[in-house]
């Protein structure tokens, strides 16, 4: 029987983790709940004021969701994230029951926006914390894309999905039944996701006080790493354009296409199937080496079909051409997250992506706006030039930054075996030693010279390529270490001196580790906090 491909194989490995199959199976009902009661609330909102009370009810919760995002995303830098990520769904449920229970009672319009609004800021708590948690889950880079993968085919399924499943409910009863199913589904999804089996807070105490990550450490990387920053802006800057398609696929069915109200439907529909093979067809590139090329493609795919809208072909081609843009958002939406997961720091992950989910609010409010000028100011075929046209020019601003994240892939194969022989290490999830292998320098050392100095601050974890080091204390020699060993962690661990000095017996090669990378790898599991403790206090004088 022949062997399956290889990112079949790596994406069914992905599917059959119970722990990533319960973040999938809380996924589909989240997306679910954030369309379908989105759909809700513009209705009731119309049926209370029109299109004018629609379009303030939007931007009503889009404008807080997007202020709150980096602010609530930090919980999940601070506390475990798949404990975050349950009282994410908790809250999530809770304000949308809240919602269901004001329309069921008739409350006044007010205070049914208000609760509304808080749903959908509340809304902004999951994916942050799901984007820092995936990384700890996958065994490898290429699990890690492949996880990505499935949660971008489960997002543009919603698109086809849940206005269906909106659609059914509001028929019944009103939008109070679409926000009551949504409650009870997340709340579901609350019970699936505890069930993960998540590192528990880190039980070693750190050597010293440390201030816990807050937003401003999350703007500061992005401020210091062009790379994270091209990421976040290209991935922000798409919803620009798909806040605008609400608008436009609108204005292209009924205006130019003469399809009709279900026209409508038909063309996001387009999208959605797009969205979900070009979803697909970033599993096969679990594991390779070219994430930013397909980034680019991704980027190109999307901005020209939506552009080629505007040449105004039959309606067959025109859903060609909307299914192909959705397979290019996909594309480089999966590549792109999976490229900010790699290079973000550790530390701060969910609130770079905390500061990523509140660009994303307001760029798809951004949109919602913009698209109406363009149409009234330039016609429906101009208005597609202008938004496909969006993203390839923030693409030509940022190519050069987003191609240098070629230099990810090729981590030294040597460097990640004798990472995995430390026992520090060793219980690292592979994305997680990846990281920590991108980030250790190379380190030559000659013979006799002093490496590290009894009493001197701390500052690098060593561990030894090539070559072996003599170690004193007090200038008597305790011990020679050689390669595969390592040294430094005892200053790191303790925050205190460095308890020993470390003399090259000849020429060595050494790795070395800062120690904010050091610490961050080790408190990111127990059983890592636990070895390094160990090892430090065996080697202590």
């Amino acid at each position: 029987m022949p062997r399956a491909p290889r990112f079949m194989r790596v994406f069914g490995a992905t599917l059959r983790d119970p722990d990533m199959r319960r973040i999938e199976l809380a996924y589909v009902a989240f997306n679910t709940a954030e369309w379908a009661t989105w759909i809700a609330m513009l209705v009731y909102a119309y049926g209370q004021g029109g299109v004018v009370a629609s379009g303030i009810v939007a931007v009503a919760q889009l404008v807080p969701a997007a202020l709150f995002a980096p602010l609530g995303a930090i919980l999940a830098d601070r506390y475990p994230r798949g404990r975050v990520l349950v009282l994410a769904y908790v809250v999530q449920a809770i304000a949308m029951a809240a919602t269901a229970a004001a329309l069921a009672l008739d409350a006044p319009p007010v205070l049914v926006y208000v609760l509304a609004a808080i749903a959908a800021t509340a809304i902004t708590l999951t994916r942050p914390a799901q984007n820092g948690l995936l990384p700890v889950l996958a065994p490898t880079p290429a699990a890690l894309t492949a996880a990505n993968a499935a949660l971008g085919m489960i997002e543009n399924a919603s698109i086809l999905v849940a206005p269906a499943v909106a659609a059914l409910l509001l028929t019944f009863t009103g939008p109070g039944l679409v926000y009551a199913t949504m409650a009870a589904a997340l709340a579901t999804s609350a019970f699936v996701i505890a069930g993960i089996r998540t590192p528990s807070p880190i039980d070693v105490k750190p050597p010293e006080r440390e201030k816990a990550p807050g937003p401003q450490q999350s703007f500061r990387v992005l401020a210091s790493d062009r790379r994270a920053l091209a990421l976040v802006v290209v991935l922000a800057c798409q919803a620009i354009q798909v806040g605008a398609l609400d608008v436009l696929f609108v204005a292209l069915a009924l205006s130019v296409l003469d399809i009709g109200d279900a026209g409508v439907g038909v063309l996001n529909s387009a999208l959605g199937l797009g969205g979900v093979v070009g979803a697909f067809f970033a599993a096969a590139l679990a594991g390779r080496t070219t994430l930013p090329r397909w980034v680019v493609l991704g980027i190109l795919l999307w901005g020209g079909g939506l552009a080629s809208i505007a040449l105004l072909p039959p309606t067959a081609m025109v859903l060609a051409l909307i299914a192909g843009a959705g397979a290019g958002r996909s594309l480089m939406d999966v590549s792109g997250r999976t490229l900010l997961q790699r290079v973000a720091p550790a530390a701060v992950l969910s609130g770079v992506f905390g500061v990523l989910e509140g660009g994303t609010m307001a760029a798809l409010a951004l949109g919602a706006a913009l698209a109406p000028f363009l149409v009234d100011r330039f016609g429906v075929p101009a208005a597609f030039v202008v938004i496909g046209a969006l993203l390839p020019i923030v693409l030509a601003l940022t190519a050069r930054t987003l191609l240098r994240l070629e230099s990810l892939a090729p981590v030294s194969a040597r460097a990640l075996a004798l990472l995995r022989a430390v026992p520090i290490f060793a219980p690292l999830p592979g994305a997680t030693l990846e990281r920590v292998a991108a980030e250790l320098e190379r380190v030559v050392v000659l013979t006799g010279d002093v490496i590290v100095r009894e009493g001197d601050v701390g500052d690098r974890f060593y561990l030894i390529d090539q070559g072996s080091v003599a170690v004193s204390i007090a200038a008597q020699p305790v011990r020679r270490l050689g390669p595969g060993e390592f040294f430094g962690e005892i200053a790191l661990v303790r925050g205190v001196a460095r308890t020993a000095t470390v003399i090259a017996d000849g020429d060595v090669r050494l790795y070395a580790l800062r120690r904010a990378e050091f610490l961050a790898a080790t408190r990111s599991r127990p059983a890592s906090a636990r070895a390094a403790e160990a090892i430090a206090r065996s080697r202590e004088p």
